[in-house]
């Protein structure tokens, strides 16, 4: 099983000519399978302990280890290889190609992995059809509702079978209907796929479909709390993702 490890994890940001700390000293352990939101206002940290996270940005100093791998001592080319194999990205923009239809964005991940064209259209047709998709594989973004779109974004982020899940923002352009669809997929892939999901927001929406609420001001967590009524992963009867890094 797969967890997630950071210790004293610190990032600094120049800003108009003044130091920002993006991090803080941030310790933070995630197990394998939750379902987490860091919330915060803007300049909080919460994107910038999410992009540590992800290999997206280094941080000054402190340790983060996903399974057993020290991600922050790897290369540009490993985080790449690790990016690509085992975390899954959805984005507040969607951040799709506009040229490519929806099955051509989902492939595409896959194209990079070396897979071949017949298990990947079987790959992305099943997964579009489970996020509810079927019937629009060949749609341009363009000819996608927003919430389809980002949809779309969460078929490429899960095709490969990630053991993580990083979601920035994801209900920013969506509306509350569209919102809240998202977020009902979010949690039935997390309960039937066994994914951990981190999600940075300040959506309230969000944040009522999140078991574990961690709070971050001024690059630091100020509160890590289980949110009462909230049903853990491994007490539905999930096995988390046992696929080591």
């Amino acid at each position: 099983m797969t967890s997630i490890l950071c210790q004293q994890l610190c990032k600094t940001f120049e800003q108009g000519g003044s130091l920002i700390k993006g991090l803080d000293h941030v310790d933070l352990s995630i197990e394998p399978g939750e379902f987490v939101c860091l919330s915060g206002p803007s300049g909080s940290g919460k994107t910038t302990l999410l992009n540590a996270l992800g290999g997206l940005d280094t941080p000054d100093q402190g340790e983060i280890t996903i399974g057993d791998q020290r991600i922050d001592q790897l290369s540009k080319k490993q985080l790449a290889h690790l990016r690509l194999q085992k975390i899954g990205f959805v984005f507040q923009a969607f951040n799709l190609v506009p040229v490519l239809s929806a099955r051509e964005n989902v492939e595409f991940v896959m194209q990079l992995q070396g897979i071949d064209k017949a298990e990947r259209r079987q790959r992305s047709d099943t997964i579009l059809a489970e996020v509810g998709l079927a019937g629009l594989e060949q749609r341009r973004p363009a000819q996608l509702s927003g919430g389809q779109q980002q949809r779309v974004a969460v078929a490429r982020a899960i095709v490969s079978n990630p053991v993580l899940v990083l979601a920035d923002e994801p209900t920013a352009n969506l509306d509350s209907n569209s919102a809240s669809q998202l977020m009902d997929l979010f949690q039935q892939l997390n309960q039937k796929r066994g994914i951990t999901f981190v999600i940075a927001t300040h959506d309230q929406r969000v944040m009522s479909y999140c078991r574990r609420l961690i709070r971050m001001q001024d690059g630091r967590i100020v509160s890590d709390e289980t949110q009462p009524g909230k049903i853990a992963l491994q007490s539905e009867g999930v096995a988390p993702q046992e696929q080591a890094l």
